[in-house]
């Protein structure tokens, strides 16, 4: 049993085909990631802001002739699959140039290709074996726990930032809460002092 979960493993390794990864992104600034795809092939982008600013990003593909496939501005997460009509470079580019100040950190999930079969005896129009039937539940139940993880991985990540930012904030709050509350304090000492100075120079005066 194990060998068989081993073996259908590493069967699921072989036939991913694509790239994720978390880049930053920053103001005023544009990065762009090619892939050189065949034709008629199948590719999928799921994109999502993890931190910065607002969490939004613009998003574009295009295809080798520069036509423009898709086109988001100012998007926190989507998701986009096409199918190329043309053998050569495809271009995803990511831009947060109406950003002046902050930067962003952005996941991109690419992934193309049609998913071949785990072993080439599926692709008889016989059924399955009970090996067969077992890679293959496996191989789904991988899938799922894989992106399972992904979305926990960006939602950890997106709490924990908001989570410093507002500790961040919490942090000066509280340190002018008692920047003020030693000046309020310092002057009403400074006040009173002056009343009793003042009715003593006074007295002074009149003896």
């Amino acid at each position: 049993m194990l060998h068989l979960e081993l073996s259908c493993l590493l069967l699921h390794v072989l036939v991913v085909f694509g790239t994720e990864l978390t880049f930053e992104l920053p103001d005023n600034d544009k990065q762009c990631f090619y892939e050189e795809l065949e034709k008629d092939v199948k590719f999928e982008l799921d994109f999502q802001v993890i931190s910065g600013g607002s969490y939004d990003v613009d998003c574009f593909v295009t295809d080798p002739q520069n036509n423009v496939l898709y086109n988001e501005r100012k998007k926190q997460y989507d998701s986009f699959s096409h199918v190329t009509a043309m053998k050569g470079v495809y271009k995803v580019c990511f831009s947060n140039e109406f950003s002046t100040f902050t930067h962003k950190i952005v996941y991109l999930d690419f992934r193309h290709g049609d998913e071949e079969p785990l072993m080439p005896s599926m692709t008889r129009t016989t059924a399955l074996t009970q090996l067969e039937s077992s890679c293959v539940s496996i191989h789904e139940i991988l899938k799922v726990v894989a992106d399972s993880q992904t979305w926990y991985r960006l939602r950890e990540a997106n709490d924990r930032t908001k989570a410093d930012h507002l500790l961040e904030r919490v942090t000066f709050w509280s340190i002018g809460e008692t920047v003020l509350l030693f000046v309020i304090g310092i002057g009403q000492v400074m006040l009173l002092k002056s009343f009793f100075t003042d009715k003593k120079g006074s007295v002074a005066a009149t003896t």
